[in-house]
């Protein structure tokens, strides 16, 4: 089972992430991070597969899979 992890606070919730998970299950916070964006996060950890898309598309380098 893969592990993903994000830097809520370094999101500045673009969403690039959001629309690169084929199983859609990273999502946008409701919550603020320290900056005032939304950041990005896993809605059923366990539904991940590990592809690693989501970290591929992030322009900020905040999300890290581990496998």
């Amino acid at each position: 089972m893969a592990k993903v992890t994000f830097l809520e606070n370094m999101c500045k919730g673009c969403g690039l992430c959001v629309s690169a998970c084929p199983k859609k299950i990273v999502e946008l916070s409701d919550k603020l991070n320290a900056k005032g964006y939304r950041p990005a996060r896993i809605s059923d950890q366990d539904k991940c597969i590990g592809c690693a898309f989501c970290a591929t598309m992030c322009p900020d380098c905040v999300i890290t899979v581990e496998k």
